[in-house]
């Protein structure tokens, strides 16, 4: 039968398959076969991404456990992973709302002008598939750095100057509403429920490659993208720009020629770092830097190539700009990283540790609530994650007023949550804490 345009994930009666912990767990690195993972229809696909939760969080526990074994250090800062994770949840939260685009478009493509069927529980099938999402990724990765645009929404996640397992979880919200396009030549013949599966595993297989802890992996280094290639492509050393855009698969990068194998030491982050921890203002920032170039270029020309050209253009310069402008790696870059009394360190991640909470039990309830509830509690977890990441900043050095509204907006953050939770607008999925919140 054919998908319904409307119907997302476990969105049809009976609902998506149950997966053991054991095949989550193979899905994280996509060893997941195909007769485990293959689905006649779109309803019946897991929400592989979402059951990962669990193992995103025992896997970043882990890391900083060896990081401390080998180095007698954690892998990450406080201000940072609060930033990653807020960038996460802010990237998941218009899901909430509204239905994957990646699945609505490709099934609206497939029901309407799909030119032949290739059977769903054929290994080729699965297999054509696996390639077909990686390389219509490494197309978008790669276009997402040389057009300005959409280098605007892409640069969230490599906003970062840590590279960890907090850094594979922080993403664009923007970017979801560009990438869906490279992916419907596939719609034409590739049936929407073996996509399904691999967009998913396609994501999933990419978190465990931020780190550091692991060096090289010997011959897969040649086929597959490892921790190592990774590594590159996050790094603002002037070897490192615009190279290993591959998703699950380097060859793609072979093939093309944006193929580099890690060498000097990699110093993370974007070329001129944007220094904040506010989860919108890393959103937005870019595209307001966008604007104002716009309006600043004479000539309409110009003006186009400042959105369509490489985020490095300027009039008279090449399409991706000069390599000699990338500023030089010095080895004496510090992140930024504001002095924070212990005690705000702590009350941030209490409270964020709340927001978690109250996030992962609206994933739970979602089809139960009303717009309205829905769009009152992602209003107090955005609210929340922009106020821990001025909290974070500290500027009472550099902007005391900054300083003074991060103050106010917390206050009144506290109150907001008073005031929802007694009315019973915002819940917990741990009944028993409920005292504990309120104090």
């Amino acid at each position: 039968g054919r998908a319904e345009p409307g119907r997302a994930m476990g969105s049809a009666a009976g609902g998506p398959r149950d997966t053991t912990p054991g095949q989550q767990l193979r899905a994280l690195f996509y060893v997941l076969p195909p007769g485990e993972s293959s689905f006649r229809g779109v309803e019946e696909v897991p929400d592989y991404v979402e059951k990962s939760i669990p193992f995103f969080i025992a896997f970043i526990g882990l890391e900083f456990a060896v990081s401390w074994v080998q180095k007698r250090k954690l892998s990450g800062r406080i201000n940072d992973g609060i930033s990653s994770l807020s960038l996460g949840i802010l990237s998941r939260l218009p899901d909430v709302l509204f239905r994957s685009v990646d699945l609505i478009s490709y099934i609206y493509v497939w029901n309407n002008y799909r030119l032949f069927e290739l059977p769903w529980d054929s290994p080729w099938t699965w297999y054509l598939t696996l390639l077909g999402v990686d390389f219509a990724y490494y197309c978008f990765h790669r276009i997402s750095h040389e057009v300005n645009i959409l280098w605007a929404a892409h640069q969230v996640h490599h906003s970062s100057e840590d590279y960890n397992l907090f850094t594979a979880l922080r993403q664009s919200v923007l970017q979801k509403y560009t990438s869906w396009i490279f992916n419907l030549p596939m719609a034409l013949f590739m049936p929407p429920s073996v996509f399904a599966v691999h967009l998913q595993f396609n994501l999933l297989y990419q978190f465990w490659i931020h780190t550091e802890i692991i060096t090289n992996l010997g011959p897969l280094e040649w086929i597959l993208n490892t921790p190592s290639h990774h590594r590159v492509h996050h790094g603002r050393n002037p070897y490192c720009i615009d190279k290993n855009y591959g998703g699950t698969l380097i060859i793609w990068d072979r093939i093309f020629g944006t193929f580099e194998a890690e060498d000097a030491k990699v110093v993370y982050g974007l070329t001129h770092p944007v220094n904040s921890f506010n989860p919108i203002m890393l959103q937005l920032r870019p595209l307001a830097h966008i604007w104002n170039t716009f309006w600043a270029t004479p000539g309409f020309c110009n003006k186009l190539s400042v959105i369509f050209k490489g985020p490095g253009w300027g009039p008279g310069k090449p399409r991706l700009g000069l390599p000699e402008e990338i500023p030089v790696i010095t080895g004496k870059e510090v992140p930024f990283n504001p002095s924070v009394p212990a005690y705000l360190n702590c009350y941030a991640v209490v409270h964020f540790a709340v927001i978690v909470d109250f996030y992962t039990e609206l994933l739970g309830t979602v089809t139960m609530l009303s717009q309205g509830i829905i769009l009152l509690r992602i209003c107090f977890i955005i609210l929340s994650l922009t106020s821990f990441g001025l909290l974070m900043e500290n500027r009472q050095e550099e902007n005391v007023l900054l300083f003074v509204v991060s103050g106010i907006l917390e206050i009144v953050r506290c109150l907001v949550f008073i005031g929802v939770y007694k009315l019973g607008y915002l819940r917990s999925q741990f009944s028993y804490l409920s005292y504990a919140y309120e104090v």
